[in-house]
């Protein structure tokens, strides 16, 4: 059987999303394709709006054969090290393609920007330290570093843009594999990645759909058009059960404390805390009286909103340097969450050449291996009210993998 992989968050699954996938199986003439989704935090530093099983579920009845956790370590990450473990994990379930959505829809793009990278790596590298110093971001930093080598022999992707960026990172993790994925694009329709507001008919931005989610009161009929029907269905029935999605504001309390209580020798120890920035966070923090209010003041020209939201997460979920730097160089184990009848048949084929443990339930790996996860499921259960909490949080050992016919 062909297996296609994507990368996705599905925050939450929508017509965008639908499209992305019939088109990769259609491009790719594959048999199954195969999802690593982030867990229950995600790589711009947020809570996802509803549980990884709920996102499992929407995938599923929307034609996906295969979920495949993408481990904290790699899920709250810059685009790189996201990007690598993305891939990796892809890679480790036998995909002969890997397709990702981009504002170029070029892949001759991509390898024309990659070449030409590679031939001046070192002098790129440096230019984009550089260029960091002076105080602007990174994302600015790599489009900048690039203009300003003028490497430009070809035509190049445009680094400025969030899905060209994550694309460029795809590639460049691919490349460094030892037997390659073939890579497919395809150009995103309609709504821009950070839209806010409705501009389409049928495709919208997940951002702008979780905004009028966030804004429902109780109702999702104005999200009716953007998502598949199943979706509709998974959200309304989490709302009408736990009466709340997840979003900064449940979890601002608990980021409050952490900040007031942890001293700043506590905070350097937290990944991506660094350069004094936890002298303005606790700072801030005294005053702030929402996550909104907290994040506009602390963030800066050189600290990006997203930046400073995975530190936020992180201080949060109390994950130390030291912890990630032990996990996030290389994936340990595929963790299933969920699978279609065709899923479940390209697994047996493929089981007995896995080179990492496949997981079905946590009771079956050792649970330093896995902590990371343990710990971000457990405080993601934090937004809910009892019951739902503790449902949520036994789920993390006891549910098994979706299994969808």
């Amino acid at each position: 059987m062909k297996s296609t992989g994507l990368v996705v968050e599905y925050n939450p699954f929508h017509n965008g999303h639908l499209f992305h996938a019939e088109q990769a199986r259609k491009q790719t003439n594959t048999d199954v394709i195969i999802a690593v989704m982030s867990g229950n935090f995600l790589q711009r530093g947020e809570p996802s709006i509803v549980s990884k099983w709920a996102r499992t579920k929407m995938a599923l009845q929307a034609g996906i054969d295969l979920v495949i956790e993408l481990p904290y370590a790699f899920a709250v990450q810059n685009a790189e090290k996201f990007a690598f473990g993305s891939i990796s994990i892809l890679n480790a379930m036998g995909c002969h393609f890997f397709c990702f959505g981009s504002e170029s829809g070029e892949i001759n793009e991509f390898s024309n920007t990659l070449e030409a990278i590679e031939k001046r790596k070192n002098e790129y590298e440096s230019t984009i330290k550089e260029l960091m110093k002076s105080g602007i971001s990174y994302p600015t930093a790599l489009s900048q570093s690039f203009n300003k080598l003028e490497l430009q022999e070809h035509k190049n992707v445009d680094l400025t843009k969030p899905n060209n960026i994550l694309g460029y990172h795809y590639m460049k993790a691919n490349r460094s594999l030892q037997n390659p994925m073939k890579a497919v694009t395809i150009k995103r329709k309609n709504a821009n990645y950070h839209d806010e507001e409705f501009s389409s008919s049928t495709i919208a931005s997940a951002t702008s759909i979780r905004k009028a989610t966030f804004n429902s009161n109780q109702t999702l009929d104005e999200i009716k058009q953007y998502v598949p029907e199943t979706t509709f269905n998974v959200l309304q029935d989490y709302l009408t059960e736990t009466q709340s999605f997840h979003n900064w504001d449940l979890y601002w309390p608990y980021l409050q404390y952490r900040l007031l209580s942890t001293t700043e020798k506590e905070l350097t120890e937290i990944y991506e805390i660094e350069e004094g920035i936890e002298y303005r966070l606790k700072r801030e923090a005294k005053d702030a009286n929402s996550f909104q209010d907290f994040m506009e003041k602390v963030k800066t020209k050189r600290y990006t909103w997203t930046r400073i939201q995975r530190m936020c997460v992180h201080i949060l979920t109390n994950t130390k340097k030291i912890e990630m730097f032990a996990h996030h160089n290389q994936i340990e184990y595929l963790r299933l969450l969920g699978m279609t009848e065709k899923g479940k048949s390209y697994l047996n084929q493929i089981k007995k050449d896995l080179e990492f443990p496949l997981i079905s339930k946590l009771s079956s790996i050792p649970n330093h291996i896995v902590e990371l996860d343990i710990r971000a499921a457990a405080i993601y259960s934090q937004g809910l009210p009892n019951p739902f909490r503790q449902k949520l949080l036994k789920a993390e050992y006891s549910q098994p993998p979706y299994v969808f016919k």
